[in-house]
C-alpha cells in the first residue's frame, strides 16, 4: 500500500534518481492494486484487463511530477480507450476512468456520456473531476461541471474527461491499508457503468 515514502519520491531531485525511486517505493505497490483490481472487474466486466505502468521514458531532463499505471482492454496500450487509472501526485493518490491524449472516437464516447448523464447521479458525492491529466487541480462533482467538462471533451481537440476519487497524502486511511484498498475498489465498481458505456460508445462507433 501507499505510505509517506511513496509521497516523498517527488521531493526526490533529478530525473535518474527520482525515477529509481519510484520502481522501488511506487511500482510495486501499482503491479499489487492492480492486480487486486482486475481480479474485482474482470468478472463484472466480462473482459479481459491489462496491467500497465508508466515508464516515463520519453523524459530526458525533468523527473516526473506524478505517475501512475492502468488497466485497460487493449495489451498494448491504454490510452486510445476509456481506461481505469491509479496514480499518485505529491498531494493525493488518484483513481480515475481516464478518457485522455484524445483517444479514438471521443466525440461517440462524450456524446454517449452527455446522453446519460443520470449515470452520474448513482455516484458517491466524494467523486471528483479532472479536465487536464497533467495538472493536480480537481473540481467537485457537479452535474454543471460535469456537462460542461463532457461538451469540451467532446469539442476541444485537446479536452479530456477524468473522473473518480483521490485519497489525500494526510488521509488517516493510510494508517489501514485493508481499508484503503476496499475504497479503491469499491471507487472503481461505482465507475464500471460508466467505463462500459463509454467503451460501448467507442466500439459502435468502430461497427459503423
Amino acid at each position: 500500500m501507499f505510505t509517506e515514502k511513496s509521497f516523498d519520491v517527488f521531493a526526490v531531485e533529478g530525473l535518474d534518481e527520482r525515477m529509481a525511486a519510484i520502481r522501488q517505493e511506487i511500482q510495486p505497490t501499482f503491479q499489487q492494486l492492480d492486480e487486486v483490481f482486475q481480479h474485482v472487474l474482470e468478472p463484472l466486466l466480462g473482459e479481459e484487463l491489462f496491467i500497465h505502468i508508466a515508464q516515463h521514458r520519453r523524459r530526458t531532463t525533468y523527473p516526473p511530477e506524478n505517475t501512475w499505471s492502468a488497466l485497460s482492454r487493449q495489451k498494448r496500450g491504454y490510452k486510445m480507450e476509456p481506461h481505469f487509472q491509479l496514480g499518485i501526485w505529491p498531494d493525493y493518490v488518484f483513481m480515475w476512468l481516464s478518457c485522455i491524449d484524445q483517444p479514438k472516437n471521443e466525440k461517440a464516447i462524450a456524446q454517449a456520456l452527455l446522453d446519460h448523464q443520470e449515470l452520474f447521479e448513482h455516484l458517491s458525492p466524494d467523486f471528483v473531476l479532472s479536465g487536464d491529466h497533467t495538472k493536480p487541480k480537481v473540481e467537485e462533482l457537479s452535474p454543471e461541471r460535469t456537462e460542461k467538462l463532457l461538451i469540451r471533451f467532446r469539442d476541444v481537440k485537446k479536452g479530456e474527461f477524468q473522473i473518480g476519487r483521490i485519497i489525500k497524502k494526510e488521509d488517516p486511511m493510510w494508517k489501514n491499508p485493508e481499508a484503503a484498498q476496499a475504497f479503491m475498489v469499491e471507487t472503481y465498481k461505482q465507475l464500471v457503468p460508466i467505463y462500459q458505456l463509454a467503451n460501448q460508445a467507442s466500439f459502435a462507433q468502430v461497427e459503423n
